[in-house]
């Protein structure tokens, strides 16, 4: 085995390429990465299927809740919702997606990659089925539940995957991309729940619109092969053959490199395997180790981002986009349903600007800036509310520039760095942990957020918000690095 001194000479060695380094010709290789740009793009194409299933929920939900509820459209007995009926509606998948992200801490390392996003697969899909077929309120929870623990599944393994496969040049903007996918079917949701709000029934369709999504996650994620990081990641803990699996690693990562020769990526295998044998051989990573080393530096890395994801009230600022477009005078329903679709494009284009620019300019200039501009706008949301409320176009621009920076920072750079500053040894434990307090985060605001209005008020509130946006600000400042260009074997030896 090699000793520590010639492991860090060998990850010196393998430096991440100038930044000039061109992903546009159909195999790159020399100081890069080589892989196949046609090939990089179904491993990332079949696992962001989840994001989008994700965001269509949180789209549909806005106007299936509308349709369940009328008594011209529901088409069924029991549309007379209680408000507590009616919230389990909306976050009956929040609840699931918290039950998966604790189920991901037990079974991801047992599963892989692979299989858990085809477990959330059959999960998404039974529960849009059940949902959309629901004879009954009790039935229809049921469905919304297990329809959210494919959201708990697929929001912690399709980071993963795509990071754990994407070569090193394009994964900034690969997961990223998820993102961009997440929004994606949030403006889908929006576009199907605008089209049959008036119809018989709509919600039903509303819901099972997203069916035939799941089969195509469910089917490519059955083709694609498994991640070489977690097949060698599972021989050095004693289960399997090393040799074998280390072949099979190879053919795997060939596979998504798009490279007939073994050869060709067998050197990237073996440093997988070098920092791997530096962490230790041990059978199986222990739940205190988590918390120690530089998984405690990771957790506190990826565990910050996301809860001050939430946190800096992106729930509750969407929450009022609809008061705050009725005050600027868009009051009718049709004007809301076209005010959400707005929206939706709006993330969309911002998202898409991340994207293209995540592995130019850093993920640290991309947060600085975009929460520098959230907390810009909650400040600006507060005035609103308590100084300036006759000037509705102040609350307007506040509310566009904070989904603006929302989806150039935390919105993308959350889940794309809480993929890679894990180590392989504890990725999978390290992720579900971050995943689950991102979820807990969300329903934490959005359920504290109305006894803290009347508590407070809303100007104090966003300028509440206002403040922890600062703090987060310094937290990045302080804590977060920047990965841009290194490879996940590189980051972990930083940290």
């Amino acid at each position: 085995m090699a000793s520590k001194d010639e492991r860090d000479v060998e990850i010196h060695v393998s430096s991440p390429p100038p930044d000039d380094c061109e992903a546009t010709r159909p195999l790159l290789t020399a100081a890069c990465e080589a892989y196949s740009v046609s090939a990089a793009i179904l491993p990332f194409f079949f696992p962001a299927l989840g994001g989008l299933l994700y965001g269509y929920d949180i789209g549909a939900t806005s106007g299936a809740t509308i349709s369940l509820k009328s008594s011209a459209f529901s088409g069924t007995s029991w549309y007379n919702l209680s408000s507590v009926q009616t919230g389990l509606v909306v976050s009956g998948s929040l609840y699931g997606a918290l039950i998966g992200s604790a189920m991901a801490f037990t079974i991801a390392d047992f599963l892989g990659r692979r299989r858990e996003l085809v477990v959330a697969s059959v999960s998404y899909l039974v529960g849009a089925l059940l949902t959309a077929a629901a004879p009954n309120f009790l039935i229809m929870v049921v469905g919304r539940f297990l329809y959210g623990i494919g959201i708990g599944l697929a929001m912690h393994a399709a980071p993963m995957y795509i990071a754990e496969t994407a070569p090193s040049q394009i994964r900034g903007m690969l997961i990223s991309l998820k993102e961009f996918f997440i929004v994606l079917g949030m403006l889908l949701g929006y576009i199907v729940g605008s089209i049959f709000v008036e119809v018989l029934s709509g919600w039903r369709y509303m819901y099972a619109a997203s069916t035939p999504i799941c089969v195509i996650m469910g089917i490519g994620m059955c083709w694609l092969p498994a991640s070489p990081r977690w097949l060698l990641l599972c021989a050095t803990q004693g289960k399997g053959d090393l040799r074998d699996t280390k072949e099979n690693a190879t053919r795997c990562l060939c596979r998504l490199r798009g490279q007939p020769s073994p050869d060709l990526v067998s050197e990237q295998v073996n440093l997988i395997l070098d920092e791997l044998s530096y962490v230790g051989e041990e059978k199986r990573a222990g739940f205190s180790e988590i918390f120690q080393g530089k998984c405690l530096k990771a957790m506190i890395i990826g565990c910050g981002l996301v809860f001050f994801q939430q946190v800096t009230g992106q729930p509750s600022v969407l929450y009022y986009a609809a008061t705050i477009f009725q005050s600027a005078g868009f009051s009718g329903a049709s004007d809301a349903t076209r005010v959400s679709i707005l929206l939706g494009v709006l993330k969309l284009i911002m998202t898409g600007v991340a994207v293209l620019v995540v592995d130019k300019l850093g993920r640290r200039p991309l947060l600085i800036g975009g929460v520098s501009g959230i907390a810009v706008a909650l400040f600006l949301l507060s005035s609103y509310y308590t100084f300036f409320s006759g000037a509705s176009y102040v609350a307007v621009i506040a509310l566009l520039l904070y989904v603006g920076s929302y989806q150039l920072s935390f919105g993308p750079i959350g889940w794309l760095m809480i993929s890679e500053v894990f180590p392989l040894k504890l990725r999978g434990r390290g992720l579900s942990v971050a995943v689950l307090v991102n979820f807990a985060s969300n329903a934490l605001v959005t359920f504290a957020f109305s006894p803290l209005e009347d508590l407070i008020g809303t100007g104090v509130l966003f300028a509440s918000f206002g403040v922890i946006a600062v703090a987060s600000l310094a937290f990045i400042f302080c804590i977060v690095p920047e990965t841009k260009g290194l490879t996940l074997e590189e980051i972990e030896a930083k940290l």
